[in-house]
């Protein structure tokens, strides 16, 4: 009977192990996919591909188009996430620690762009930021990017704050500091984490938004998605994979240096 179950409970080890490992080759072929097809020298998408060659990450440097959409991108981001961050953390304290009539329905309101469609955000943005003269602009985009990202920042935010012992805001202005000094120098270090988890999610969220961003872009302000949502439309070449590529180089290497500075755990 001691062998029989020992025996059950290694196969059952040996299917949740088959299972995990089919789990993530799952999630990993299509990566894996566009990876390999990025350095395809055919004039399309081949995989496995029949040689290699770095002509497609050539033609996307050398394409003007691709390096605006990209500096647009890295604008929105550089712009979007401190910014979102900032109102977040703010909002998420607000939200946490003042008492005031209709609380509820205010944070019901900043996390409604979790619930709305994207695509019905975008055209009430497109309504609201047309009247106001800056749709199709920079500013215009960095707003709507605010608004899809701000949620995430709330969210993570209070999670932190929650977790916080709020004896220790108190214990500090009982030896008579004040408000603004215990926010920087007691709450603040607290809920860092949760501000770094906000701030990279608002970073993924501007850096990949697509939805909101093709009802408030211009020709001249078309982000990386945007852009390879259109030429996906209409073009079938690898120069979409090499961005991608260049995409998962720079989102790992993100990932690296936060795990050896801060560590992903406390983030995620």
């Amino acid at each position: 009977m001691v062998t029989d179950g020992r025996g059950w409970l290694r196969a059952g080890y040996w299917l949740v192990t088959l299972a995990g490992i089919a789990v993530y080759a799952f999630l990993a072929l299509p990566v894996l996919v566009i990876v390999l097809s990025a350095f395809s020298p055919e004039a399309y998408p081949q995989f496995p591909p029949q040689g290699f060659s770095l002509r497609w990450f050539s033609a996307l440097l050398d394409d003007a188009g691709w390096r605006e959409s990209l500096n647009i991108s890295v604008i929105l981001l550089l712009v979007v996430t401190p910014v979102t961050v900032v109102l977040g953390t703010f909002a998420a304290w607000a939200l946490a620690r003042l008492e005031f009539r209709y609380r509820e329905a205010l944070q019901a309101f900043i996390l409604s762009p979790l619930m709305i469609p994207q695509v019905v955000l975008g055209i009430a943005l497109l309504y609201v930021l047309t009247a106001a003269g800056i749709a199709g602009m920079i500013s215009g985009l960095v707003i709507g990017h605010i608004v899809v990202a701000l949620p995430y920042v709330v969210r993570t935010v209070s999670v932190s704050l929650a977790a916080m012992d709020r004896r220790l805001e108190a214990v500090a202005m009982s030896l008579g500091a004040g408000r603004w000094y215990t926010f920087r120098h007691v709450t603040l270090p607290l809920i860092k984490p949760g501000m770094l988890a906000g701030a990279v999610f608002a970073a993924v969220t501007s850096f990949g938004e697509v939805s909101v961003s093709l009802f408030l872009s211009a020709p001249d302000t078309i982000s990386v998605p945007v852009r390879i949502f259109n030429y996906v439309d209409q073009t079938f070449d690898p120069t979409v994979n090499a961005i991608s590529v260049i995409f998962i180089v720079i989102a790992v290497l993100i990932l690296m240096v936060i795990e050896k500075t801060i560590g992903l755990v406390k983030i995620l």
